[in-house]
C-alpha cells in the first residue's frame, strides 16, 4: 500500500495496463472523498495534538472471482484510488507475481528519490565539537 500511496496516477495506470485490466471488476464502494483528522506529536514523542484535516479518497473494488481490493489515498484523485484498489484485489489472486513485477519500476523510482534526499541532507550535515577548556 505504501507503493500505491507514493506512486503517481499515471504509474499505477501503466502498471495495471501491463497486467491487464480485469474484466469483471465492480465498484463495491465507488471512489469517494472525505476528510481525516491528522494528528501529530512534538518531537515524535510528545503529547498528541490535532494538526488539521486532510482530504482522503477511498475506493473498494470486487473482482469477478470474489477478491476485494481497498485503497485510501491522500488527496482527491478518484482514479488513483480506484486503480490502487484494483491492483490490491489483483495482488490477492494468482496474478500476485505480475502485480509485484509491474510495481518494480515504481519501487525503483521511490528508492532513487529517497537516496537523493538522503544525499542532499548529508551534504548539509554539520559536526559540532567542544574544545576542552583548561579551567576544570
Amino acid at each position: 500500500m505504501g507503493v500505491y500511496a507514493r506512486a503517481t496516477t499515471e504509474e499505477l495506470d501503466a502498471a495495471l495496463e501491463r497486467i491487464g485490466r480485469p474484466a469483471g471488476a465492480e465498484d463495491m464502494r465507488p471512489p469517494e472523498l472525505g476528510l481525516v483528522m491528522a494528528r501529530g506529536r512534538m518531537g515524535g514523542t510528545g503529547a498528541p495534538f490535532n494538526a488539521g484535516e486532510v482530504s482522503v479518497t477511498r475506493a473498494a473494488v470486487r473482482l469477478s472471482s470474489g477478491e476485494v481490493g481497498v485503497a485510501y489515498q491522500l488527496g482527491r484523485d478518484r482514479t488513483k484510488a480506484r486503480v490502487a484498489a484494483t491492483l490490491d484485489a489483483l495482488w490477492q489472486t494468482d496474478k500476485r507475481s505480475e502485480v509485484e513485477a509491474a510495481l518494480d519500476p515504481i519501487r525503483a523510482r521511490i528508492a532513487e528519490q529517497i537516496q537523493l534526499k538522503e544525499r542532499r541532507v548529508a551534504a548539509t550535515k554539520v559536526d559540532f565539537f567542544t574544545l576542552v577548556r583548561g579551567e576544570d
